[in-house]
């Protein structure tokens, strides 16, 4: 039998960079509001990609939404909330939904 040349075992080195976000704004809160027309589907679509979110979040804050009136999606700077209101709010009239996001400061 052959012997395989193996390299010595050693630890792995990691090294991880966190990106340091520096927010010249102060933070706002972007809210999504309960309506009777908006599927759960479209919802959970537009909370994954507009506001990057994963599966498991985007169901968790779309149940809350529709059994509480109203839920914090995220935390963003403020021209950064109203940007991603307006780009979901947007996509919801093309599809001919009324959903609702709206933003305020988180204080």
């Amino acid at each position: 039998m052959s012997e395989v040349n193996r390299l010595p075992e050693r630890e792995a080195e990691v090294w991880i960079e966190r990106e340091l976000v520096e927010w010249t704004e102060p933070p706002w809160r972007v809210l999504l509001h309960n309506d009777d027309v908006t599927t759960f589907e479209f919802v959970e679509r537009i909370l994954q990609t507009i506001f990057k979110l994963s599966a498991v979040e985007a169901q968790r804050i779309a149940w809350q939404t529709h059994t509480e009136g109203v839920a914090v999606v995220c935390v963003r700077p403020r021209t950064e909330a109203q940007h991603l209101v307006g780009k979901a709010i947007f996509a919801a009239r093309l599809e001919g939904f009324p959903l609702m996001l709206t933003c305020e400061p988180d204080v």
